[in-house]
């Protein structure tokens, strides 16, 4: 992992669940002077107590790590509330519903903030039967090109990733789609809201 659980989370943890030092380091089985170490930096909990101490704690092991509480406020998932995570080191594309703390590569991945489409990045798409054909205007070298283009409708998500020097086109099935998203690997993601629009060929 790119970073480790701090002191200072420990204790801000430990005080949010009520617990006292003495309390938490019976969970661990270990002394509460290893506890007060922990907390005041003169020392680290070993790896092998990061499960554990995230169980006590009430937390995931990521959220310790990070420090970052991911709290649950969309228990009944909504499509729309789709987030895209995109690894800088392998490529690879993660998809979520909602808030989620994601991490590839000993990464920890910040949610991809998507923009309306502009003009160097349109997004258009024409009905072709039952499918939306999507096409992205845009370069596909080896170094600028779209990562990925996605479907998203009220009940699911389609994902087509895309390599440089291919073509920024995918075709989607129409079933309930309501936005389309395009990643370029260098400006970020870029998203065309679909609503009754799609039966037609549409720029943004």
């Amino acid at each position: 992992m790119n970073n480790y659980v701090t002191g200072a989370v420990i204790r801000a943890l430990r005080e949010g669940k009520g617990l006292t030092q003495e309390a938490l380091a019976a969970k661990l089985h270990v002394s509460g002077k290893a506890v007060s170490k922990w907390e005041t930096g003169r020392g680290f909990p070993d790896i092998s107590l990061l499960e554990p101490l995230a169980a006590a704690l009430d937390v995931s092991v990521m959220e310790l790590l990070s420090g970052v509480p991911v709290q649950n406020r969309n228990k009944s998932a909504k499509m729309t509330r789709s987030r895209f995570y995109v690894c800088p080191v392998c490529g690879n594309v993660i998809h979520a519903v909602g808030e989620a703390m994601v991490s590839c590569c000993g990464i920890t991945l910040p949610p991809l903030e998507p923009e309306t489409a502009d003009e160097e990045h349109p997004i258009a798409l024409e009905a072709v039967e039952d499918e939306y054909y999507v096409t992205v205007e845009h370069s596909m070298t080896k170094t600028h090109y779209i990562s990925f283009l996605a479907a998203v409708s009220d009940d699911g998500i389609q994902i087509v990733k895309l390599y440089p020097e291919g073509g920024a086109e995918a075709r989607f099935k129409i079933n309930r789609v309501q936005r389309l998203y395009a990643c370029c690997n260098r400006h970020g993601l870029f998203q065309l809201s679909v609503g009754r629009q799609g039966a037609r060929t549409v720029r943004q």
